[in-house]
């Protein structure tokens, strides 16, 4: 199948009425507190999210970055605040959200092909087997969905191999694909980059770039280390110290505004390229905050 454009992947949506804002927002977390085994991992954390939208979450290890986006998820409980995800409450198995949780490893035994993978995507929830009769319709648009979204993410030329013998950045690729299949409204990744080498990093990082301002998609990103995203980034989720910091990458990723966030002396760092680096000083920030960011 040739195709020029996402527009039959992800048809034009109508404008939300009213005034643009919080009332258009898809995401909407109020007052959001996590504890988890008597331990308060994040609080009072406030933010919306909009349409086209490319936003990461970031931090430390442990700061609880995939807890939140678990939460908007509705797979982990708040203990209080309340989170809405396009008008409801979150709740599980939204299909307006598509969802590429950490990277799965695929060994080099894996003989499911790529496409394959993918169209579990539309339909590995399904039980049972398919009358061909009346499913012919359905496996003729399922089929087409998923060549088109494959296209989107540039995966052509590798989708029917088998995905134990692609490389890192080939499957994560293709991980995203099977979480636009739906078309979704909300793309939410978990770490899409982690254990990728830096040419892949700043490739799969395009295609979601791209994949974000030709579907019009909001993307919700958690990641460990900003800098393979933060040219492309509209705003920053930055957790530490159980609290949370929103804005612009330039105004939440400061020295003065990180050193409040950790309750220590931050230093942040920014080289010739635009990579930022953020230091603890002697005897201050724990937890794995040296290193970048």
């Amino acid at each position: 199948m040739v195709m020029t454009d996402s527009a039959s992947v992800f048809p034009a949506r109508e404008a939300t009425p009213g005034v643009s804002g919080a009332s258009d927002a898809l995401i909407t977390v109020e007052g959001a507190e996590m504890r988890l085994y008597g331990r308060v991992i994040w609080h009072d954390v406030r933010f919306s999210i909009q349409p086209g939208e490319f936003v990461a979450i970031v931090g430390p290890n442990g700061a609880g970055k995939s807890t939140l986006l678990k939460a908007i998820l509705g797979l982990t409980p708040l203990s209080a605040g309340q989170i809405t995800v396009l008008g409801r409450p979150a709740h599980r198995g939204a299909t307006d959200v598509g969802y590429a949780p950490q990277r799965r490893h695929f060994e080099a035994d894996v003989r499911i092909r790529g496409r394959d993978l993918v169209r579990l995507g539309l339909d590995g929830a399904r039980w049972g087997l398919p009358l061909p009769f009346l499913d012919r319709e359905r496996a003729r648009e399922a089929s087409r969905r998923v060549q088109e979204v494959i296209y989107l993410v540039g995966a052509t030329a590798y989708a029917d191999r088998p995905i134990g013998e692609l490389s890192g950045g080939e499957q994560q690729r293709l991980l995203i694909a099977q979480a636009l299949v739906t078309r979704p409204r909300i793309l939410a990744l978990d770490e899409p980059l982690d254990s990728l080498d830096l040419r892949n990093q700043q490739a799969v990082a395009e295609v979601i770039q791209r994949v974000s301002g030709e579907t019009g998609a909001a993307v919700l990103l958690v990641t460990h280390d900003v800098n393979p995203v933060l040219r492309m980034l509209d705003r920053v989720v930055y957790i530490a110290g159980g609290q949370a910091e929103i804005g612009k990458p330039e105004d939440v990723i400061t020295s003065e505004t990180l050193s409040r966030l950790y309750g220590a002396p931050v230093e942040v760092l920014r080289t010739s390229d635009g990579r930022v680096a953020v230091i603890g000083q002697a005897g201050g920030v724990q937890g794995g905050l040296h290193g970048e960011y």
